[in-house]
């Protein structure tokens, strides 16, 4: 059954579907690691509602709230009125790597996300920051809202998907209206016929089948603002938490993943290579990647791939001689700030399972 759905979404077989309906899927790392640009086809998918069918020729973007012209823009007065912009962007799912903080404790009612809900693509439309500046935002404006095309449903309400970011970061060159990716018109389960892109922020940010910008004085009052996508210490439970003191999360953390070769696999003694990716945020650098076979008593620095762009993943190698057994391999990145992970993942244990940072380790089976 899941065959057919990927087939009709033009999506690639191999992905690992964790949820039907709605469809989520992500990559193999294997294959996630093979190219900076990740296809198409082998770009994870996270919904939270069934994928909207959209006219073209109808569709209207609405922008309004705190500005002096309320805009209804079409698809082609976006691309008429306003200069393109192409940006290399890694999206990030807030539940990439929740497989290991399940682990350690359930993490009931959530996608088991291991660490492929995460891609690289090139972006193409407008920046929003030419489109707010065509409507005038007014002084008192703060945030900048998103509401989806999409229909939701929690409980006896449906709405769209939707959410929020600082009128500051909006404002940033980087974040744009994209109509393209990597060279082709969005695919209905990437947000067809338009999303926001918010480079260096969790993926839930960059609203799909965008239809609305609100500018106002507040964050998003939508689901997925107020109660969704916050964080709580390891203590707290849903049942007792208290959804106004939760951590509303933006910008995503300095992580590192070994996609090569995989946890779990057989390797043969010697030398090994081992692969993998590396993101931070704010538009720093990842400036290196270590990696251990003795629990991070002793680091061994990998050899780190040409940048692709602020915002953009940054690829990793290091070959390193193991001997037979079972061996654990470790990794942890740094950026430009001197940011780096946290060494266990049941430390940052939460109920909705975001954000895990940790060191990403693997056990290989050395012959």
């Amino acid at each position: 059954m899941h065959e057919e759905l990927l087939e009709r979404e033009n999506k690639s077989a191999e992905l690992i579907v964790r949820s039907l309906d709605p469809l989520n899927a992500e990559p193999p790392l294997d294959l996630l690691r093979r190219s900076h640009i990740t296809a198409n086809r082998l770009f994870f998918v996270r919904n939270h509602a069934p994928v909207p069918q959209i006219d073209p020729r109808s569709y209207r973007l609405h922008v309004n709230g705190l500005v002096r012209r309320e805009l209804q823009l079409s698809l082609d007065e976006l691309r008429r009125e306003f200069p393109i912009r192409t940006i290399v962007a890694t999206l990030q799912c807030a539940g990439n790597r929740r497989q290991e903080l399940m682990r350690f404790k359930p993490i009931p009612d959530e996608i088991e996300w291991h660490a492929g809900a995460i891609g690289t693509a090139e972006w193409r439309g407008v920046s929003l920051r030419d489109v707010l500046r065509a409507a005038e935002v007014l002084d008192e404006a703060q945030h900048v809202a998103f509401l989806g095309l999409d229909r939701v449903r929690k409980k006896d309400l449906e709405f769209g998907f939707g959410g929020s970011i600082p009128l500051e970061k909006a404002l940033s060159p980087e974040v744009i209206l994209a109509f393209e990716m990597n060279g082709e018109p969005l695919p209905p389960a990437h947000g067809f016929p338009l999303r926001v892109v918010v480079p260096g922020y969790i993926g839930a940010r960059s609203v799909k089948w965008l239809g609305q910008i609100t500018l106002q004085k507040t964050p998003s009052e939508n689901y997925f603002q107020a109660r969704a996508y916050k964080i709580f210490a390891p203590h707290v439970t849903a049942e007792t938490a208290d959804w106004d003191r939760g951590l509303t999360l933006g910008e995503l953390p300095i992580s590192s993943v070994i996609c090569s070769p995989q946890d779990g696999s057989e390797v043969e003694a010697g030398p090994l290579s081992i692969k993998g990716y590396a993101l931070s945020s704010g538009g720093r650098s990842i400036e290196r990647v270590e990696v251990s076979l003795d629990g991070g008593e002793s680091w061994t620095i990998a050899e780190l791939e040409p940048e692709r762009g602020r915002w953009a993943w940054r690829f990793w190698e290091a070959t390193l001689v193991v001997d037979r057994g079972e061996r654990e391999i470790v990794a942890r990145a740094w950026d430009s700030a001197a940011n780096t992970q946290p060494e266990e993942a049941r430390r940052i244990w939460n109920f909705k399972g975001y954000v895990n940072n940790a060191w990403h380790r693997i056990w290989v089976k050395v012959k």
